[in-house]
């Protein structure tokens, strides 16, 4: 048995030696690189952690410790020296999640994918501790030099800085290789003094001993003080952080665990906030990582362990590329059109257009909220920024979208990449708000491209506009075939169309990357008797006009988008309805209020019956509903006309509660279909 199949949990670490504990390392690298392969995920993060993870895990008594990761991508090691070693399902359905789980373990502590989170969980952590008196617990936060650059991390530092007795220890993974080589045996000498009670009460005695010279102490002092300062930050970059209030210690070679639980030791005897600093290499073990320039196999498909290269061929484009070779060609037509990144210009399909046009792209790190403004101020400039970003990250900067973007009338995109439901990086990266949060902004304007065709067609319609802002969203999958339009009703595309001219029961308003199961649900319905018209809005904010009375020619509406329920485009052409007094039964096909579980695209869509059949079935099944109470009205009607009087013993067979679904509460119908104004969500 290795030794890694023999660690259950934390406290088997300390029982073994320097040797083991080396040999533990390279059984976790190798268990990772072929794991990770089989099903995907963030390899490169975690083969770089796997000493400092054993370090951390050796030095404190998790769960009692508290351990947090940011952003919690380099979560794997930790799973599995707390006892979780089948892989075999990661980020897949029924599987381990991709990042902490509190589901998952009493290990887990926040479920953190969004990055520069943790330091602000850390200072609450510690504030709770101090106030209940639990002086014996330390909560350590794991953060990488990424995520400092988000501005919550130093907002929490500006916080964690300012209480000098607080234990809190910070641990910066720096995988980036941005400071300079630790000077040996000095650095780490002068650590341990600058980290000791004992070396504080000479520091302390020190200052008051040189102060009191008469005539030459206090500037004796600040000419010393200033030179340590000076030659500090000569050879360590520790000075900002002291500045802060900040202990400091490093840098630390993070792949040596008995370094690196030397430091931690020392930061455990400092009874207030300690920054250890850990220099470690992404992608470390594996070489095809670490030739990787792009981001050294930060997230792999499924591939060949031994060659790396994929095992599941991309059968089409991604939307991401085909966004990215139409922002190069817009760029070389307008030069006042620039780009904006929050630390991810490979992932949102800016690469080409950086190389093309370096001057023109900003990358503002994991700070949204500036990003949004520096757009809001580009566009004041005279350009038009086109601002790409996650759409679960735009959620950050919804205040300056509002006020900064919007109040001011900025001409400004925003590109949603990974919209709706992108599946196996689980809860927090479903973008599935964006449609409903920014439905309350006034002026802005959506488009939700059906193909690729309307997503270059709709990214140059948004980047003509330079009065308000405009979103174009899609989602992480590839692009399908062309879905071209047969007509248009005002702004709307009319894309399926009842056979042999067959008066249409059903509008079926597609919203985006839905419009291929909107036509199969169309085509099923058409095969029951039901025709249908099929439209794509193409711009779903605001509604367009057009819709009122196109609905108003129809037996039924169905809205069926992959955003929440509440609050997104079903409801926002319920409103519309409503406001032109097209009194239509109206059925929205969406997300529920819920946090989805990880895996995938497709499995997460099916279980929110979010497919063909099910919405065909439960048009179907509306419509049948609605002739059933549409008749049982005309016979009452008929019996008081006959003169029957229902009180004196007609009695009304009451109505049987539709069947629950997916382990929800049965719902009951009212006596007839619901009209616009009794909007009804079905899925």
């Amino acid at each position: 048995m290795s030794l890694l199949e023999n660690i259950r949990s934390p406290r088997d670490l300390k029982t073994l030696d320097a040797e083991e504990l080396t040999e533990l390392a390279e059984e976790i690298r190798h268990f990772l690189i072929h794991a990770v392969a089989r099903t995907g995920g963030h390899l490169g993060p975690n083969l770089g952690v796997v000493e400092l993870t054993i370090a951390l895990h050796r030095s404190f008594d998790s769960p009692a410790d508290r351990i947090l990761w940011d952003t919690g991508h380099q979560s794997y090691v930790h799973k599995l020296l707390t006892g979780r070693q089948d892989f075999s399902k990661l980020r897949g359905k029924g599987g381990l999640s991709g990042y902490p789980s509190r589901e998952e373990s009493e290990h887990d502590v926040i479920e953190n994918s969004h990055a520069s989170t943790v330091l602000g969980w850390a200072d609450g952590l510690a504030k709770a501790n101090q106030v209940l008196g639990r002086w014996n617990r330390h909560v350590v936060a794991v953060i990488g030099d990424g995520a400092l650059t988000g501005g919550m991390a130093w907002e929490a530092l500006n916080n964690i800085a300012a209480a000098k007795d607080r234990q809190l220890i910070i641990v910066v993974n720096d995988n980036e290789r941005s400071y300079a080589p630790t000077i040996g045996g000095l650095a780490d000498h002068l650590a341990t003094l600058r980290t000791t009670d004992g070396y504080e009460r000479v520091l302390s005695w020190g200052k008051d001993a040189i102060q009191g010279l008469p005539a030459i102490g206090k500037p004796l002092y600040e000419s010393l003080h200033g030179a340590k300062k000076g030659f500090k930050d000569a050879f360590a970059p520790q000075g900002m952080f002291e500045d802060l209030g900040l202990k400091y210690l490093g840098p630390i070679d993070g792949h040596d665990v008995a370094a690196v639980e030397s430091a931690l030791r020392r930061a455990k005897r400092f009874h207030g906030p300690v920054l250890v600093h850990c220099r470690t290499e992404k992608g470390r073990g594996y070489q095809p990582a670490l030739e990787d320039d792009a981001d050294r196999f930060h997230t792999v498909g499924v591939i060949d362990p031994l060659t790396s290269r994929p095992l599941t061929p991309s059968a089409g484009r991604s939307w991401t590329s085909v966004f990215g070779d139409e922002m190069l060609r817009i760029g070389k037509e307008r030069p006042d059109v620039v780009a904006i990144t929050a630390a991810m210009l490979h992932p949102v399909g800016l690469t080409r257009f950086a190389e093309a046009f370096p001057d023109r792209v900003w990358d503002v790190g994991i700070a949204e909220q500036h990003g949004a403004v520096s757009a809001a101020g580009l566009a004041t400039g005279g350009l038009h920024p086109v601002f790409a970003v996650y759409a679960t990250f735009l959620n950050r900067a919804f205040d300056q979208v509002l006020m900064d973007v919007a109040l001011h009338r900025c001409g400004v995109t925003f590109v949603l990449d990974r919209a709706g439901v992108t599946g196996t990086d689980g809860p927090s990266h479903n973008g599935m708000w964006d449609m409903s949060v920014l439905q309350v902004v006034p002026g802005l304007r959506i488009a939700a491209p059906r193909d690729a065709d309307q997503l270059r067609a709709q990214l140059r319609e948004a980047v003509d506009v330079d009065d308000a802002p405009t979103v174009i969203r899609f989602p992480k999958e590839n692009v399908g075939d062309p879905v071209p339009a047969l007509a248009r009703e005002g702004g709307t595309d009319v894309i399926g169309l009842p056979a042999d001219g067959a008066e249409p029961q059903v509008l079926l308003v597609s919203v985006g990357a839905m419009a291929g199961v909107c036509l199969e649900a169309a085509a099923l319905l058409a095969d029951r008797g039901v025709p249908c018209t099929v439209v794509d809005p193409r711009w779903v904010k605001p509604v367009d006009p057009a819709l009122a009375p196109l609905a108003e020619r129809h037996r039924l509406v169905a809205v069926v988008e992959d955003n929440s329920r509440t609050g997104g485009v079903g409801w926002a052409v319920g409103q519309a309805l409503r406001d032109a007094d097209v009194d239509v039964p109206l059925r929205t096909f969406g997300i529920p209020e819920q946090f989805l579980p990880h895996a995938k695209r497709s499995e997460v869509l099916a279980d929110l019956g979010l497919t063909p059949a099910e919405i065909a079935g439960r048009i179907s099944a509306a419509l049948a509903r609605h002739d059933t109470a549409a008749r049982n009205d005309a016979a009452a009607r008929n019996d008081t006309a006959g003169g029957t009087d229902a009180s004196a013993g007609k009695v009304t067979p009451a109505r049987k509660e539709a069947p629950a679904r997916d382990g929800a509460p049965a719902r009951k119908e009212t006596a007839g279909a619901p009209a616009a104004g009794k909007e009804n969500d079905d899925a």
